[in-house]
């Protein structure tokens, strides 16, 4: 294969298009990686492939190769065997296993990484390519270049819809060979870098992404891209965007990923640290008209937006890109309460016949906007709409009766709302109200009441006073007894919120449990119950009752489950990573 094809040649025909050739990120998926301590054959049939590493004259072209090849792990980088992650026992046993062959191939492979592996690989790698050079082994031509990667301009490419964005950053060696790193940041997935690729037709890129928004600013009734379409960022705020979604994409266990991204995960992340650091004071919330709006810089210009914006953009503006995680800032309920009152009076909203149950559902919609779409409650597009009705609203709310049927007939006028707001075209608000339309025979099947499992209304409405439906089972199993007496104490009357009276639950289950006297509900024992039960509540981390989960389908009794799992809190003590760690390890494999 040429190393070439590792490169995009041609602009995207489209969003989110694919680079061709490669393995695109074999190890990828997650599946037939190491597992435990990987044997020297593994090491043996990297280095022979990286032998290609000594036909390439580029080093834009070596850099992904040695990113490709990096990438092949990238699938398990949370597994962990024996204390040890993926990341250690194969990137870092695979330097020394190049340390040790002292031949050209391991110098180029050693090369490669110190430039984008890891900060601990680079290191390590850093320390054995130099070894190897002292002994006399001849690095590549190409490998002198790498240390010269230089950044040039940053632009944004938003979607017309706000749900996506392309960051471009152009780079050279020291002015030589320039390319471009394209990442695909969504926002409709967390903000994570979902795709990324290369191309060293930088100019042909700029000006396709400048005809596609002239075409889209001329089209009135399509509707612009939010925030003005194309245009350049500064490179700081383009690294401090990238660092963050890069972060959200590392962090998921099972990110929804183009099939090539983990061949260019290295590259990305290697790429990202040559870009300049943000200001001290660029990284200082700004106060004045945007306060109190979804990002630092604008209240719904978002990560790639330069400008400011007026009060109450975030509601009404067209402005950017909107939002980004890392700078999110917080809705105030009065704020929200404005915006549902300005909605409700609406003439979009004159037809709505239940004005209780369109206020709650209005409600619902500014919190999914502000909390889940980085402060932005008017942006509809739809996509969103389809994830807020089909997805979260299911799994996070616990909505009445009259709100289930209630729920897309005041979206749809939302959405007609917030498009007039935004002075969007008529042709996208058509196409965000047809899949809202399209989506509601779906919600009606999807949605389900806990009552129709057979729980009580009055025992979900104590383990969900926050209407929190996702928190319904790990509640439940972190109080077993929520009804009955212990100590002539009516349990029924007691509030699992309430921590003063969350000792005397925990005390009720562990004595039924156990058939301890109540006396046991006392002391230190109690009080590693009291600490569970507190994370279990507020879902803190969310590997906790993940791993509770898994002990759980293994057939583990429940009481067993949770002595194990405060035997991991108490192990910790305040070391997160630690913890996490523990967690992940847990029934594990």
């Amino acid at each position: 294969m040429s190393p070439q094809s590792r490169r995009r040649s041609e602009p995207p025909g489209g969003r989110g298009g694919r680079p061709p050739g490669g393995s695109g990120g074999a190890g990828g998926s997650g599946r037939g990686g190491p597992a435990g301590n990987p044997p020297n054959a593994l090491f043996r049939e990297m280095l022979h492939a990286a032998r290609e590493l000594l036909a390439v004259r580029s080093p834009l072209d070596a850099e992904l190769m040695v990113s490709e090849l990096l990438g092949t792990w990238w699938g398990q980088r949370h597994r962990n065997t024996a204390g040890a992650g993926v990341e250690q026992l194969v990137g870092e046993g695979l330097i020394d296993y190049a340390a040790g062959q002292r031949s050209p191939a391991a110098l180029a492979l050693l090369s490669g990484i110190a430039d984008l592996g890891t900060p601990r690989q680079a290191l390590l790698a850093e320390q054995a390519a130099i070894e190897l050079m002292e002994s006399g082994v001849r690095a590549p031509a190409w490998a002198e270049h790498l240390g010269e990667v230089t950044p040039a301009e940053c632009y944004v490419n938003p979607d017309r819809y706000g749900d996506q964005d392309e960051i471009i950053c152009v780079f050279s060696y020291a002015g030589e060979e320039p390319h471009a790193l394209v990442s695909v940041v969504d926002y409709n997935s967390d903000g994570m870098i979902r795709d990324g690729w290369v191309t060293s037709r930088v100019d042909k890129l700029l000006e396709h992404c400048r005809q596609l928004s002239g075409k889209a600013n001329g089209d009135r009734e399509s509707g612009q891209p939010e925030g003005g379409g194309f245009r350049p960022i500064d490179p700081p705020q383009a690294r401090q965007l990238l660092e963050t979604a890069l972060a959200v994409t590392d962090a998921a266990a099972d990110p929804p990923v183009s099939e090539s991204f983990p061949s260019y995960h290295a590259f990305i992340r290697a790429r990202i640290r040559a870009l300049p650091p943000a200001r001290q004071r660029d990284q200082r919330p700004k106060r004045g008209r945007a306060a109190g709006a979804g990002t630092a810089a604008s209240a719904s210009a978002g990560p790639a937006s330069t400008g400011t914006a007026s009060t109450g953009a975030a509601g009404s503006g067209r402005g950017g890109t909107g939002g980004f995680p890392g700078q999110k800032r917080p809705w105030s309920r009065d704020r929200r309460a404005m915006l549902a009152a300005e909605f409700l009076a609406s003439d979009e909203a004159e037809d709505l016949s239940d004005r209780r149950a369109a206020s709650r559902c209005a409600d619902r919609i500014i919190d999914y906007g502000c909390d889940r779409d980085f402060g932005r409650p008017l942006r509809m597009s739809p996509v969103k709409v389809q994830n807020f009705l089909l997805s979260w609203l299911p799994r996070k709310v616990m909505l009445s009766a009259a709100d289930q049927d209630a729920m897309p007939h005041v979206l749809a006028a939302w959405v007609r709302w917030a498009g007039r707001r935004r002075d969007l075209g008529e042709r996208v608000i058509s196409e965000t109200l047809d899949a809202v339309f399209d989506s509601m025979g779906t919600f009606a099947r999807v949605y389900r009441d806990p009552a129709e499992f057979g729980l009580d209304e009055v025992l979900i409405a104590r383990l969900l006073p926050d209407a929190d439906l996702e928190a319904l089972p790990r509640r439940a199993f972190a109080f077993g007894v929520l009804e009955g007496l212990h100590g002539g104490v009516d349990l029924s009357t007691l509030d699992p919120a309430n921590p003063a009276d969350r000792r005397m639950l925990l005390a009720a289950d562990h004595d039924t449990r156990t058939g301890s006297p109540s006396g046991i509900g006392v002391g230190r024992h109690i009080e590693r119950h009291l600490a569970l039960a507190d994370r279990l509540w507020r879902g803190d981390p969310p590997e906790l009752w993940a791993a509770a989960q898994r002990l759980l389908d293994t057939g583990e009794d429940r009481h067993l489950v949770l002595h194990a799992l405060m035997d991991v809190l108490e192990a910790a003590g305040d070391d997160e990573e630690r913890l996490l760690l523990a967690l992940r390890e847990l029934a594990a494999g």
